[in-house]
């Protein structure tokens, strides 16, 4: 189904001539699970984003569908559980998206050490038991000479040797993508740079939709829905001031994340790598190779500024290249070496102390949890000895909860579905992995709202669209899908990039083959397709979230950017103002990544 300017433009004027069943403020990940599980059951739904689909946070994660070892420093099994095996659902609905990559995990004897080689082989066994994982991507450990022949640009002092477990790497946009594609194809009217000014009342003064205002034209229009939801992240109590009706006190304690890009031959690492900041500050940094390059973060402080334009600072970069130069001696990163680099807030609930990625506690173990670790790591409790070292392990996590004030590394990154006396909705918290489970749950509150019957979608078995692929066999299946693309005079590599960007989408991408004076095929059909099929209005919209050449193909985006302006130009018919306007953004948008005004440049 086409999914372009046009269809936005008339979809507004669609979405002005009937009642809805669901209205979704914000078009993040959160927004677009929503949206797509209401659609595919057959609700009347409309979304409504203010910035480009996932600009705000859910395209600036750590690009990571994570399984939640970290929880387990504390033994929170119950958290891991739920993480591991909802990261399995959201592989099989997007099969082509989240793809298997080991984790090495180097422990270092050192003050704040969040695992030792014993209490590291507990956790992953535990975790593997979890997730189900078996075979080849069963855990593993490393002595330290084994440690350093993978990575031997590793500090050597302290490094006791390392475990290795199974995670999975991710595109966060093109996962938000996916789903606002497929709920659009399902019926949802899904509208971005469209921004709420305005929660609307009926005469009773309940909710009954928005007052919207299109920023590409600058008109509003009103959106009558008999159910509302505020999904927008950080923007959570910024929707809920709209609404002059909401009794609910605030909620949200967003944290900035920065992540920096240098190249691979300045840090190469074969696998993702995650390890303790060596601080003493309960943090840990992930090193993640990609696309010929190696990203590194992520900070995690509390963020008090402009919500729209979270920046990465001196102090960020200092922290960040402090400990990765400290763990990779010889690699003598600079400001100058970073490419590339972005900086998002994480939508934190300030009331829920407790155990998010990097850590920390949620009060004292209970008896559940304890006898969790007990049954699930029986085969260490055979052996009396080891019993004793599981207690200790787990008197030591119990030791270290949390009993006052919250560091901004340790709120919950768990969720909150909320509804105000007037009606409104809110569905905040949460992280990517777990952006299904959270809507399930939302679409349950929603049709009961409605007072409706609506045949709820069974969205662990519901693929977003590229993902028709069988999550068994995803790289047999790319490289079929790849060979389509070779039989149209693409070479392997270009033809691997846009079946792994696309999926089972592939043959409609192909089929957009118009050439685009100065770009390549593969990059001509990619910005064909995504005109006509993904939205994308700006260039930053295509060069940031519908592809990666700002984050990870830093190397050709200067060759490309003109190009693909000429053409939106064209495509959109811009007035020299207008194409002026895009230009100058991007620009913005690029120098903003390549740390320019840092550099002095």
């Amino acid at each position: 189904m086409v999914f372009s300017y046009k269809t936005r433009n008339k979809e507004i004027q669609d979405v002005q001539n009937e009642e809805l069943d669901l209205l979704v403020i914000g078009g993040g990940i959160t927004g677009a699970g929503v949206a797509v599980q209401a659609a595919a059951s057959g609700m009347k739904t409309a979304l409504v984003e203010m910035q480009d689909f996932a600009e705000g946070t859910s395209s600036r994660s750590t690009k990571l569908v994570h399984g939640g070892i970290r929880y387990l420093k504390t033994f929170d099994v119950e958290v891991v559980s739920d993480t591991v095996k909802e990261r399995a659902n959201v592989q099989r609905i997007a099969p082509h998206i989240p793809k298997p990559d080991p984790m090495l995990l180097p422990i270092y004897d050192e003050p704040g050490a969040t695992f030792n080689m014993f209490s590291v082989k507990v956790a992953m066994d535990l975790y593997d038991r979890l997730a189900g994982v078996t075979g080849k991507f069963a855990n593993y450990t490393l002595n330290q000479s084994e440690v350093l022949e993978r990575e031997p640009q590793l500090e050597k002092d302290g490094l006791q040797g390392g475990g290795v477990y199974l995670d999975f790497r991710n595109n966060d946009a093109r996962l938000v993508i996916e789903n606002v594609k497929k709920a659009h194809e399902d019926g949802a009217r899904m509208l971005n740079k469209a921004k709420v000014n305005k929660i609307t009342h009926d005469q009773e003064g309940k909710v009954n939709g928005a007052e919207v205002k299109d920023l590409l034209t600058g008109k509003t229009f009103h959106i009558s829905a008999k159910v509302v939801i505020n999904t927008s992240g950080p923007w959570t109590d910024e929707v809920r001031e709209l609404d002059k009706k909401d009794d609910l006190a605030d909620q949200m304690r967003p944290t900035k994340g920065v992540h920096l890009v240098v190249d691979k031959e300045k840090l190469n690492v074969p696998q993702p790598t995650y390890f303790d900041t060596g601080e003493n500050d309960g943090r840990m940094i992930f090193v993640v190779p990609r696309e010929d390059k190696t990203y590194f973060g992520t900070t995690d402080t509390d963020y008090h500024g402009d919500l729209n334009n979270p920046t990465v600072t001196q102090e960020d970069v200092d922290y960040l290249l402090g400990i990765v130069n400290r763990r990779y001696p010889d690699a003598g990163i600079t400001l100058d070496d970073i490419e590339s680099s972005w900086a998002g807030l994480r939508p934190l609930i300030a009331a829920n102390g407790g155990s998010d990625y990097n850590g920390g506690g949620s009060g004292s173990l209970s008896d559940e949890s304890f006898n969790n670790v007990v049954n699930a790591t029986k085969e260490y409790l055979n052996d009396s000895a080891k019993r004793d070292e599981v207690e200790k392990a787990i008197k030591e996590a119990d030791s270290e909860q949390d009993n006052g004030e919250v560091d901004p590394s340790q709120v919950s990154r768990g969720s909150s579905l909320e509804e105000a006396s007037d009606g409104l909705l809110t569905l905040s918290g949460g992280k990517i992995t777990d952006y299904r489970l959270m809507a399930e749950g939302a679409l349950k509150k929603i049709q009961e709202k409605l007072n409706e019957r609506f045949d709820l979608v069974d969205s662990k078995e519901y693929p977003v669209s590229g993902g028709e692929i069988d999550p068994a066999n995803v790289d047999e299946e790319i490289a079929q899908l790849a060979k389509q693309a070779q039989e149209k005079g693409l070479n392997e590599k270009d033809a691997l990039y846009l079946a792994n960007l696309y999926g089972s989408n592939l043959p409609k991408v192909l089929t957009y083959d118009e050439p685009v004076k100065g770009l390549s095929k593969r990059d001509s059909l990619s910005l064909n397709y995504a005109l006509n099929e993904e939205l994308a209005l700006t260039p930053a919209d295509y060069l940031m979230r519908r592809t990666n050449f700002i984050l990870f193909i830093r190397d050709e985006l200067d060759d490309l950017k003109q190009p693909v302006i000429d053409k939106m130009a064209d495509f959109y018919q811009w007035t020299d103002e207008e194409k002026a306007n895009y230009t100058k953004e991007l620009e913005e948008v690029v120098a903003a990544s390549d740390l320019k005004e840092l550099k002095g440049e």
